[in-house]
């Protein structure tokens, strides 16, 4: 029996087939080979065509099924890994209506500020644990004041995985831990919050209907299932936040247990079970994959927009590959030579009380940096702006003893997750899973093929542990140096 995972990220779309019972990936395919572009008409703004997300899934799966490594009439079961805090709205006819304002868009920041004052932060924090801020019902907002013709026309607003269930099977569902990502879940009450849509005038009808996580969220319709050679009629039984699943994919489950993820953004998301609230909401606490009111399992997640998208950026002005750069990088000593870079190139950051400082590379002497600086200055930054941010979760009482990442993204670079380990000074466990085998194998819980979420991870291997070495001193003063320089702009 094979289960089908889609992870729906900035860059790409990944696409992976499991086989249920070994819980290994049989084949995956990633598409398109080059990052998908994000629109952004204005300073702050960040927008993706939700129809474009479609075209590439089914690209995906085409390339996955073309590899010949298993019958795609053998899976059973679909699950879906998606970018959080996006905005997907259709009408009646589910017609896309505009393009998404995705994740790291900043255009509703002060909406969501009023409604935290308004609202009232105590209840805010109390009740939604965090500030509407820069979240999705803020965006949705921002529609209702600015495009009043297009939020007329809406029938349904959803996350970006609510969109990919819907094209794969024609229903619209939405789940408690999606709405909490959007800052429109009510934990004291356990239902959709009357207080943010009262405050913003929604319809509670633009609401999906709330399903549990692990459920049935749809059968595959006919004509997908024709253009995709798969069989019609399984169940998506399964979409989460990509943060959300990514700790799914590491087994992190229970309070204590912590995993990491440098993709285009940057993120430590650590599990509680307590209802958790940052006062200035530097740090969100969403409902995680396990999460019931009877039986609560809180996700903190520490956001940083600028990582990956920042060595993308470097990447791209060099036009040489990661590992060239990495092997330059690895030639330059800790601390760069002075030379210090801001990554906070890519929207409001919520670290920083979303405030949009930009990205910054200071210090540079062009008698002394060369590329290979510039490339170690941009992993350095990276990695202080996560210690930074892992700081912010121990003052609140988050103090990893170990932390779980899936190789990939940056953390393919041994430089980068050495350099994470002995800046954060925290062990790192290695594990081979990506977001794509993490919904696959949540699609697996959901459709009830493994008895409990456990079950579903009883062969997950790690692959190596990094323990902080002897230069966790020699990044000690970069880092204060670092955060001076970020000072000036906070």
């Amino acid at each position: 029996m094979l289960l089908l995972g889609i992870d729906l990220g900035t860059s790409s779309i990944k696409a992976s087939v499991v086989d249920a019972q070994t819980q290994r990936w049989i084949a995956s395919a990633q598409y398109p080979d080059e990052e998908v572009a994000i629109t952004s008409l204005k300073t702050g703004w960040a927008e993706q065509s939700p129809e474009t997300w479609w075209e590439n899934i089914k690209h995906a799966i085409q390339k996955l099924n073309a590899s010949g490594k298993f019958d795609p009439k053998d899976i059973a079961a679909i699950g879906v890994a998606y970018q959080m805090h996006g905005l997907v709205l259709v009408d009646t006819d589910q017609k896309v209506l505009r393009d998404s304002i995705i994740w790291c868009d900043s255009r509703a920041v002060d909406l969501g500020n009023d409604a935290f004052e308004k609202i009232g932060q105590q209840k805010c924090l109390e009740r939604l644990l965090n500030s509407p801020g820069n979240f999705t019902a803020a965006k949705l907002a921002w529609v209702k004041n600015n495009e009043p013709v297009i939020y007329h026309e809406a029938d349904k607003m959803m996350l970006p995985g609510d969109f990919v269930a819907m094209k794969l099977t024609g229903e619209i569902t939405t789940t408690s831990s999606a709405l909490s990502e959007g800052i429109l879940w009510d934990f004291q009450k356990d239902d959709i919050s009357k207080d943010v849509l009262n405050f913003f005038g929604f319809d509670d009808t633009i609401i999906p209907e709330v399903r549990p996580l692990f459920s049935y969220h749809g059968n595959l319709s006919n004509r997908v299932a024709h253009e995709l050679s798969l069989k019609p009629g399984i169940p998506v039984s399964y979409k989460a936040g990509d943060q959300l699943n990514n700790a799914l994919s590491l087994n992190v489950f229970h309070p204590g247990e912590v995993a990491a993820t440098a993709g285009t953004s940057g993120v430590i998301y650590a599990v509680t079970d307590h209802l958790f609230a940052d006062k200035q909401s530097r740090v969100n606490a969403f409902a995680h994959v396990n999460h019931s009111n009877a039986s609560r399992r809180l996700g903190i997640l520490l956001c940083i927009n600028g990582t990956g998208i920042m060595n993308r950026w470097a990447k791209q002005l060099s036009n040489d590959g990661y590992n060239q750069m990495n092997e330059q990088a690895s030639t330059i000593k800790p601390g760069c030579d002075g030379l210090t870079v801001l990554p906070f190139g890519n929207g409001a950051e919520r670290i920083f009380a979303n405030k949009l400082i930009g990205a910054h590379i200071l210090h540079l002497d062009l008698n002394k940096h060369s590329r290979a600086h510039l490339f170690r200055g941009v992993q350095e930054g990276i990695v202080y702006s996560f210690r930074y941010g892992l700081d912010i979760m121990r003052e609140n009482g988050i103090k990893p003893s170990i932390i779980r990442v899936g190789k990939a993204n940056m953390f393919l670079s041994d430089l980068f997750a050495e350099a994470f380990v002995d800046v954060t000074n925290t062990p790192v466990e290695l594990y081979e899973n990506d977001g794509s085998v993490g919904a696959a194998l949540g699609a697996g819980i959901g459709a009830g093929i493994y008895t409990s979420q456990q079950e579903a991870f009883t062969k997950l291997k790690i692959i190596k542990r990094i323990n902080p070495s002897p230069s966790v001193p020699l990044y000690e003063e970069p880092y204060e140096n670092w955060k001076i320089e970020l000072s000036k702009f906070l």
